[in-house]
């Protein structure tokens, strides 16, 4: 690494070197047997200290392809090598990059100059705990000379460029990989944040305030303007770093200051990212006056460019503004604890340059209409979202009162109000600057609101937006409605099938939608009368227009009005019953008469509506499913909210929050509760609900999104409140529904995911009836018609014949799918007769299997309700019963394999040769599915008397059922994913908790199972790799405790299955113990394994010590390296012996190893791997 040398054979082998790898890059162009090109390159790289050649390329080749090359062997190398190279060769190395990169700065190829900073980057870093702070100075003294331009611009230029690439390789998320732990990183990224980040940023912006006064004298292609905005985005850069640490080194908790945002709402739809440097900034980006000297470069740039229609989108002014989104993010302890005064001081200087972006609104949605680039625009927007995340609503709007005479919600109003405009008069599907526009802000009112609507407990019951926000809260609102309906009326007769309005998913709409039901709430005693009028409005039209007037219009109109009411009454519950509204609960507390309540009179009239498409005539003019989606997807969301909601829950909330000294108004949601509870029109209202839904079901056949939104959210919202079941039940509506599920041939029409989903919901309503004789009979009277018609088919003596008829088969189908959904509903107190149900249908089950042992689909609809029964039944089971089912699932199992349902024969297709190992896959994912629920007995038993009892062991019958199913799992069909999974998921389980067993397990199902290890050891996802990892430790560490003890462990089963009577070489434990080691130090897989290889590599060496040794040996044997040599040597006996490691499998000896296995690692993998 000293040079050349005058040696012609080294400068010949030089120059060979060189004109091999421009030929290989030469060919890579041309497209001339790459893959040759591509190991001649490769080879470089993984050729042991390939620095002299790889340095002489870069400083004579006139290949630039070849230069790039070169640039990254010296880091692939490097990286690799490091543990071993000397320090001098190290800093060589890092000199040599940083050296290059500037004095080539003027070269034409910046991407070779741009991999070279990176290259110097990364060795820094990796260098970064090896190099004193003595070692790190003249890298920076170099870099810091060439920023303050004493060497030129280019040279200025790449000085920043450097320290870009440095900050991106020292944060987690862009950082590259080295092969090093995450502790690592840590401590890179805690020095530099600590020491190094500020003083780059002052670098950075002494670099952009060097040339300042130039730019402003000259035109955009200086030069200059070049340096300024690499300055910029190096800024940019530093403020977007995740500040993790104060000046003491410990991890800081950033608390905002007073008057600022508490809450951690941020949006979705736009990044915005705080910067929370802390106090020890202050002086860098509060007292400085950055601000302020930035604000004035860009209205200077602004005012001398702003002729030239592209000026907006240079480099320099897209830098520029980007910069000063990020300042308005700012916040946390780096303001002083003052009210957030300072902070609000700070942003108005932030805001009075910023105005300019985006007012007045009108006359500059215009020019961007009239072709003037938006992004100025936007920018403006995203810097209104960035000061409301960090600000709250009253202080947000006081920020802008200061310099006009309206506060900033005004703004947003009047911002939002005019992109609303322009979308509606381009009624564009393609995504333009008003769409972009249109998200930002949205996020904007989002980000304000989720704290001005926050519990009442938080915000002590009061409104926290200020009244001219109100206001312009509710001006907004009209206006979005009204821009809603005026789209939707224009898509009524839109025949194009790519409309997006037409298309679009309730779910898609989901976003948007929550936002505007946030500005709704903001003034919701004004937006829910607006509703309330404009839904009846576009009711009475249908109706008076009645067969006189296409309502194809109106109908889309209300299309778009229930989903907007339902966001704006009623919020998505995630599992839990939502709460009413905090904003409907603070307000219309003067509205003591219910029937006048608004939010009654809003709900009823959407009610009344729904229950017009019971009328067949009304139906077939008015209700298309598209517009039944959104009845009943409006029922689905408002019903779990106000239908006889549980008073109790909220009378604890109010007692709560009056014991915090809050006093709520009158409270307006017990009057709302009460008029839809069970003593007033709640059980009238749950029987128009349970009406509408059987109507989609019986008036809109093959409408699956339709029913499917019926059966997974409006009937599964019924049935999961109790105090809903008690009433639901009762009713003649529901028992109708179960009596037409139960008998009528009309409901087996339904998609198969429907009818189980169904019966799930119909099973579930039981928990509703007085006791659990009557629950379970309800139970049987439903699902009785179902297996009494699989038993007698099994019987019939012409079973075979008959069995492949289409209408036979679908029966046979859908009343399987049904009792799935039924096994599903499982709960204790219908739990005898959902058992009774599959008991009753066992018998029949195998018949069936038998019968249709080809129909892969009757086969799989069979298979995965045994697997739901089982899984929902097998904890609560006595032993007796436990027995039955156990003997069923071997039968099930010997059966399966018997016939070799799913052998796939080679001489078919390509095609059916795919869809028969599909199919053979989800049969057996399903059965280890079934050997998976099986396992449950053992982990959560509820019996009263021990399984063991009846003389069954679940371990003994799992590993059996895993021998069945083994031999029909090829290595080819774990390469699905999802089979793959479970299968090692229930290996790892079963080896892990039952190690004893697979000494019992024979030759071929052992072996099978040793292979398949084996094979998820090396596979590519982690995670399956990891469950190996388990399972090996689990044996290994079970053998060589039970052998310390003087007991046999595995016995046999410890030595390879392929030669079982072989020597030493061929124990299993030798097998996987080479094939890790082999991995571990030659292999590539994710850092996030070594704790995990660490766990199974321990006991397995404690196994097999002496193979242990040689293999050391060996590896150290073919080191020629006498310093290699010597460093494994060292390295192998460090390995079991530093941190106090004793041989004793405890926790911490378990911990002392993962940590020797780490320091191992990275000192040998380096050059080991070098080829």
């Amino acid at each position: 690494m000293q040079g050349y040398g005058d040696a012609g054979g080294e400068l010949a082998q030089l120059q060979s070197t060189m004109h091999a790898i421009e030929a290989a890059c030469s060919s890579i162009q041309m497209h001339i047997n790459p893959a040759a090109a591509e190991a001649a390159i490769l080879a470089l790289s993984q050729s042991p200290q390939p620095y002299k050649a790889c340095q002489f390329i870069l400083e004579n080749s006139q290949v630039a392809n070849a230069r790039f090359q070169a640039a990254g062997a010296i880091r692939d190398a490097a990286i690799r090598e490091w543990s071993f190279l000397s320090a001098e060769d190290r800093r060589n190395l890092v000199n040599f990059c940083i050296c290059f990169a500037l004095q080539h700065a003027n070269s034409p190829e910046g991407y070779v100059q741009a991999k070279v900073s990176s290259v110097a980057a990364q060795l820094i870093k990796r260098g970064w705990l090896d190099f004193s702070t003595g070692e790190k100075e003249p890298f920076f003294y170099q870099i810091n000379q060439a920023i303050l331009g004493t060497h030129g611009l280019d040279v200025q230029f790449i000085g920043i460029s450097i320290l870009e690439s440095l900050v991106s390789e020292f944060s987690p998320s862009t950082s590259s990989a080295m092969g090093l732990p995450r502790e690592f990183h840590e401590q890179c990224r805690r020095s530099l944040e600590l020491d190094y980040l500020k003083v780059f940023y002052c670098w950075a912006r002494g670099a952009a305030l060097s040339v300042t006064s130039k730019i402003l004298d000259s035109d955009l292609a200086a030069p200059e303007v070049k340096v300024c905005t690499a300055a910029m985005r190096l800024m940019l850069q530093i403020l977007t770093w995740e500040f993790q640490y104060n000046r003491k080194g410990t991890k800081s908790i950033n608390h905002f200051s007073a008057g600022v945002r508490h809450d951690n709402a941020l949006t979705n739809r736009t990044d915005c990212i705080l910067v929370q440097p802390g106090l020890a900034w202050h002086d860098v980006l509060i007292s400085s006056g950055d601000t302020v000297w930035l604000s004035n470069l860009y209205a200077a740039l602004r005012q001398k460019f702003s002729p030239q229609s592209s000026w907006i989108d240079s480099p320099i002014a897209v830098s520029a503004r980007k910069l000063l989104v990020q300042f308005c993010s700012v916040t946390g302890t780096i303001f002083p604890s003052d009210s957030g005064q300072s902070q609000e001081q700070y942003l108005v200087r932030l805001l009075s340059g910023i105005i300019l972006w985006v007012e007045p609104s009108d006359a500059i949605s215009k020019e961007i209409e009239s072709g003037k680039s938006g992004s100025e625009m936007l920018d403006g927007c995203r810097a209104l979202l960035a000061m409301a995340t960090v600000t709250t609503p009253a202080a947000f709007d006081r920020l802008l009162k200061s310099i006009r005479p309206y506060g900033t919600l005004t703004l947003l109003s009047t911002l939002m109000g005019e992109v609303i405009k322009v979308l509606i008069s381009q009624n564009s599907e393609e995504e333009t600057w008003s769409w972009e526009a249109r998200d930002i802000l949205l996020d904007t009112w989002t980000a304000l609101l989720m704290h001005s609507l926050q519990p009442l407990h938080i915000t002590g019951g009061g409104i926290s937006l200020p009244p001219e926000g109100a206001v312009a809260a509710a001006n907004l609102f009209a206006l979005i409605v009204d821009s809603e309906l005026k789209a939707a009326s224009a898509s009524a007769y839109n025949d194009d099938s790519d409309s997006d309005y037409i298309h679009a998913s309730i779910s898609a709409m989901d976003e948007r939608l929550s936002s505007y039901a946030l500005i709704a709430r903001a003034a919701i005693d004004v937006t829910v009368p607006l509703l309330t009028r404009l839904f009846t409005e576009r009711v009475s039209r249908l109706h008076q227009g009645r067969g006189i007037v296409d309502p194809t219009e109106t109908l889309e109109e209300l299309y778009s009005l229930l989903l907007i009411t339902g966001h704006v009454l009623a919020d998505e519950g995630e599992g839990e019953t939502p709460l009413v509204p905090d904003a409907i609960q603070r307000n219309f507390g003067d509205f003591l008469e219910a029937d006048k309540h608004p939010v009654v009179l809003l709900s009823g009239s959407i009610i009344k509506f729904a229950e017009h498409s019971l009328d067949p005539d009304l139906r077939a003019s008015f209700f298309s499913p598209r517009l039944m989606e959104a009845v009943i997807w409006f029922l689905s969301r408002w019903s779990p909210t106000y239908l006889m909601s549980l008073e109790e829950t909220h009378d604890r909330n109010d007692d709560s929050l009056l014991s915090r000294g809050h006093q709520l108004p009158q409270n307006s949601r017990k009057t709302v509760a009460n008029y839809f509870s069970e003593y007033s029109y709640g059980k009238f209202v749950l029987g128009t609900i349970v009406r509408v839904s059987i109507i989609t079901f019986t008036s809109y056949p093959g409408e699956n999104y339709l029913q499917g939104m019926t059966c997974y959210q409006l009937l599964h919202a019924l049935v999961r409140q109790k105090n809903i079941c008690v009433h639901l039940v009762a009713l003649e509506s529901w028992r109708e529904l179960a009596n037409a599920f139960a008998h009528e041939k009309m409901l087996f029409m339904l998609n198969a995911s429907h009818q189980r989903s169904l019966a799930q919901t119909l099973v579930l309503s039981a928990s509703g009836l007085g006791n659990s004789e009557a629950a379970n009979q309800y139970v049987k009277d439903l699902m009785g018609h179902m297996t009494k018609y699989l038993v007698e088919l099994s019987s019939r003596n012409d079973i075979r014949s008959i069995s492949q008829q289409p209408d036979i088969i679908l029966s046979i189908t859908c009343s399987l799918e049904r009792l799935r959904g039924a096994a599903r509903a499982s709960e204790p107190r219908m739990q005898k007769s959902i058992y009774e149900m599959g008991l009753s249908v066992l018998n029949a089950i195998l018949v069936l299997l038998e019968v249709y042992k080809h129909e892969s689909s009757v086969v799989y609809v069979l298979l995965k309700f045994v697997v739901a029964w089982v899984d929902a039944q097998i904890t609560y089971l006595e032993a007796k019963e436990t027995a039955a089912v156990v003997d069923f699932c071997m039968r099930l199992l010997q059966l399966y394999s018997s016939h070799n349902i799913g052998k796939i024969s080679l001489s078919l297709s390509n095609s059916l040769l795919s869809d028969a190992k599909t199919e053979k896959y989800k049969d057996l994912r399903a059965l280890l599915q079934l050997l998976s629920a099986l396992c449950l007995k053992d982990l959560v038993d509820l019996s009263s008397d021990p399984v063991e009892s009846e003389g069954t062991n679940i371990s003994q019958v799992v590993f059996f059922g895993l021998h069945i199913v083994t031999p029909l799992i090829s290595l080819e069909l774990l390469k699905y994913p999802k089979l793959c999974h479970d299968y090692f998921s229930l290996l790892s389980h079963m080896l892990e908790v039952y190690p004893e067993m697979v000494g019992q397990l024979n030759n071929d199902a052992f072996s099978h199972v040793v292979e398949t290890l084996s094979f998820g050891l090396h596979h590519q996802d982690s995670e399956v790799v990891n469950m190996c990892l388990k399972a090996l430790r689990a044996l290994a560490s079970y053998h060589c405790k039970e052998t310390a003890a003087g007991k046999v462990g595995l016995g046999s089963r410890a030595s390879d299955p392929r030669n079982p009577s072989g020597g030493t070489e061929n124990r299993i434990f030798s097998r996987f113990l080479q094939s890790l080691l082999q991995l571990l130090l030659f292999g590539d897989y994710s850092p996030d394994l070594v704790g995990a290889a660490a766990d199974a590599l321990f006991p397995m060496i404690l196994c097999e010590q002496s193979l242990y040794q040689k293999l050391g040996n060996e590896l150290i044997e073919r080191q020629a390296n006498p310093e290699f040599r010597l460093r494994l040597t060292n390295a192998f006996q460090a390995l079991t012996s530093l941190n106090q490691l004793t041989c004793t499998l405890d926790r911490m000896n378990y911990q002392r190893f993962r940590k020797n296995l780490s320091n191992f690692l990275i000192e040998v993998r380096g050059f080991l791997r070098t080829k």
